[in-house]
């Protein structure tokens, strides 16, 4: 592009991704859309278009548009029609990571309000992509057990890869696959009634990838026999318009937020930015470092509380971030007609929170009581989950 057109972009932007102006203002005109209802009429004169996996960017949205570039500030692409976006010349840009810390504080804020005793459970892993590695590394900085499943890793780089079955006999069992209906492993489904029917008495299964690995009606029919499971669920099989007899079924359920993080959102318009200025070949002026760094909740005080270690962690996992709260918005629109409760999904994460991740959360004092043995164990663990610290380290 010259360099008149590229002072004259015309860019399309989902309503809901963050700082685009900021971003990507000195680049020409923003115009902002609900990402669910992006329509061809709506893209008849845009270059650029930024998504984000609400939106199926294919053929039918494309074809009459001048879109020269299309980024989507998610990790995952599946909405993206590929062959059809290579095959026109379009070019593609996602963001893959951007969020992955977030969907990780996600799982430990999970673990802290489901599962208390987390720190003795032996964990599975379905999926060690960006998001499923980065919570194997903190899991295993933490000394804990983990059972990985990948087919598209090797023992060699990954040594806790093994068998779906072996993973399925942990004690939590945690889902971050991409979903995909062909290849040699396709994740559609990837959990049916008879892998689901195999769990552990006791087993926490928890799902922040896409909701249809998991067929959601059998796992409707296994938790209408089985009380003894407890589930998790931020992805559902159909989104918008989830199965609210699922959702009375489950221990916890939230609007496909796991990754929306303030941090992480703002990383992946920057990534996005990033990619479209490699494009442009011009230099970026813009960071997600700089824009974080002014905001005034980079830091805030996190007082830690609890009668024991894994109390004072609980408790500070559960101030970064708490499910019970999406779970009880989410669960409040379940008396709506389906119409209204597919168009409050969407709202609920149109309005989702500013919610900062745990390296925001500054940790200044010890509560009382605690030997030097304790503060030392605490300060490792805690700086490991993320947490600021800025008292002095105990171990010298």
């Amino acid at each position: 592009m010259s360099q008149h057109s590229i002072k004259s972009l015309r860019i399309v932007a989902d309503e809901n991704i963050p700082f685009v102006e900021e971003f990507f203002g000195d680049l020409g005109a923003v115009q902002r859309f609900p990402g669910r209802t992006l329509s061809t009429e709506q893209l008849r004169e845009a270059d650029v278009l930024l998504v984000r996996s609400v939106t199926s960017v294919n053929r039918e949205l494309l074809e009459q548009t001048p879109v020269r570039f299309v980024g989507t500030c998610t990790i995952g692409t599946d909405h993206l029609d590929l062959d059809y976006l290579g095959r026109a010349e379009i070019e593609v840009a996602s963001a893959p990571g951007c969020n992955a810390n977030a969907v990780v504080e996600y799982v430990f804020g999970v673990l802290a309000r489901m599962r208390p005793d987390w720190q003795q459970a032996r964990f599975g892993i379905i999926g060690c992509g960006n998001v499923g590695g980065a919570l194997h590394r903190r899991l295993k900085d933490l000394g804990l057990t983990c059972a990985c499943y990948d087919p598209f890793l090797d023992n060699a780089s990954y040594p806790d890869l093994t068998e779906l079955e072996v993973v399925l006999d942990c004690d939590v069992v945690c889902l971050h696959t991409p979903l995909t209906q062909s290849g040699s492993h396709p994740t559609f489904h990837l959990l049916g009634e008879p892998e689901l029917e195999g769990l552990n008495s006791g087993t926490l299964l928890i799902n922040a990838g896409r909701g249809a690995a998991i067929d959601n009606q059998a796992l409707k029919r296994v938790l209408m026999r089985r009380h003894d499971l407890k589930v998790v669920l931020d992805v559902w099989e159909p989104e918008p318009l989830l199965d609210p007899d699922l959702l009375a079924l489950v221990n916890g359920g939230s609007p496909h937020i796991a990754g929306y993080s303030y941090d992480g959102k703002v990383q992946g318009t920057a990534m996005i930015y990033q990619a479209l200025c490699r494009f442009l070949d011009i230099e970026a002026e813009h960071s997600s470092a700089e824009l974080l760094a002014a905001d005034p909740s980079s830091c805030q005080p996190l007082v830690l509380r609890g009668d024991s270690a894994k109390d004072i962690i609980n408790n500070a996992l559960l101030d970064a971030f708490d499910v019970q709260e999406d779970d009880e918005n989410l669960r409040a629109t379940m008396t709506l007609s389906e119409e209204q409760r597919a168009q409050a999904f969407d709202q609920l994460r149109k309005t989702y929170r500013k919610r900062r991740e745990c390296h925001s959360l500054e940790i200044e004092y010890w509560p009382n009581g605690l030997s030097a043995d304790e503060k030392k164990s605490l300060y490792q663990q805690l700086t490991t989950l993320g947490f600021t610290l800025s008292m002095e380290n105990p171990a010298g």
